[in-house]
């Protein structure tokens, strides 16, 4: 079912969500949908997604957020980084993330060298024009970014600008969904893949939930009509017993994804093992420069920082595996709100945290 001219139109809305309750009355036990993208995450709340499904069919929210699922321990880094007189350059979510008290935002004030930029060609030009000085780019994202830093190292190969490099904390989508698909304490039954990482990857990298974990996975885009019919198809999959890989989202995701994008992620990138917050290490789940390109690795220059313990009562971790939900944790609107985070979700406007704070939570008060 592919969405066409309906995007905004309330009527259909309503439709689809009664098809959702009447498909849902056939359900044999509550239903898990999983909303991996946190893009998903920001328009469900704001669109008030939850409050027009049936009581049977659960949403929750997944790690789809970069700077989430960034550990505490890659902030530490690069405030190590920032101490030793480097410049470090960032999106200006990524400077707001706590980290043991503190903050590149709080380094920042106290006179370090962080400065918030809009890409990773802004950070390049810096390098440009202060040749004397370390420029570092803190890379956090999923593959669909990953392709503008390769764009960037080349331009800075090119040009010869030997003071620029980055901090990699690139992730990709897959790995993540494999363990939460495994985990029978979880029991996901369908996920809601992300659009966007979509376009760069295919829609039919998530062939695997349905062949070998028997869920079902739909890609859609982000208007509420979209996410409707995702979770439409994923309740009659499991009403049918028929899980498999659906693509609603045609106008804009290929199958293969993007091979020119693909191949440029190939030609500096290759996987490696890599820690996200609240699931640990997870195999093969990161990206780290290739050898022909170390010279643009700060990972490489030494520093020293203690791997930080995440605050007292925080339940990002469990958060972003499904685990409980943000109105479940103890700091929710209290102790941790957008102004004063005490967790990464809490930043980021794709935040699980966020979202909830800004959309829902009166909801429940």
């Amino acid at each position: 079912m592919e969405i066409e001219n309906i995007l905004e139109n309330p009527e259909i809305v309503r439709k689809i969500a009664g098809e959702i309750t009447e498909l849902a009355s056939k359900l044999k036990a509550p239903m898990k949908i999983m909303e991996v993208c946190g893009t998903h995450t920001q328009a469900v709340a704001e669109f008030g997604i939850r409050r027009l499904l049936p009581s049977n069919v659960i949403l929750i929210s997944g790690p789809g957020c970069p700077v989430c699922v960034t550990p505490s321990s890659y902030i530490e880094q690069a405030i190590a980084l920032a101490r030793k007189g480097h410049t470090i350059t960032t999106f200006g979510d990524l400077i707001k993330v706590p980290s043991q008290g503190n903050s590149l935002e709080r380094e920042m004030a106290a006179g370090a060298k962080v400065t918030v930029v809009y890409s990773p060609m802004d950070a390049l030009k810096l390098a440009k024009e202060n040749p004397q000085s370390g420029v570092v780019f803190m890379a956090v994202g999923f593959e669909t970014t990953t392709p503008s830093i390769c764009a960037t190292l080349l331009e800075a190969k090119n040009k010869n600008v030997h003071n620029f490099k980055i901090l990699c904390a690139h992730k990709v989508i897959p790995p993540p969904l494999k363990v939460l698909a495994s985990d029978p304490e979880l029991k996901i039954d369908g996920f809601i893949c992300p659009g966007n990482v979509s376009v760069i990857i295919g829609a039919r990298t998530y062939d695997f939930l349905p062949r070998e974990y028997k869920r079902g996975a739909v890609v859609t885009g982000f208007e509420p009509a979209e996410i409707l019919a995702a979770i439409k198809e994923l309740v009659s999959q499991k009403v049918f017993s028929s899980p498999e890989n659906l693509n609603l989202y045609k106008r804009v995701v290929k199958e293969g994804g993007n091979p020119v994008a693909l191949e440029l992620i190939n030609r500096f990138f290759e996987a490696e093992d890599t820690e996200w917050r609240g699931f640990g290490v997870i195999p093969k789940s990161g990206l780290k420069l290739k050898e022909e390109w170390k010279e643009f690795d700060a990972g490489l220059i030494p520093v020293e920082f203690e791997k930080p313990e995440e605050p007292a009562g925080c339940k990002c971790g469990e958060v972003l595996k499904g685990i409980v939900s943000p109105k479940e944790c103890p700091l929710m609107g209290k102790m941790c709100t957008p102004m004063n985070p005490v967790g990464a979700c809490m930043v980021s406007n794709e935040g699980s945290c966020a979202a909830y704070y800004r959309y829902e939570r009166r909801q429940y008060e």
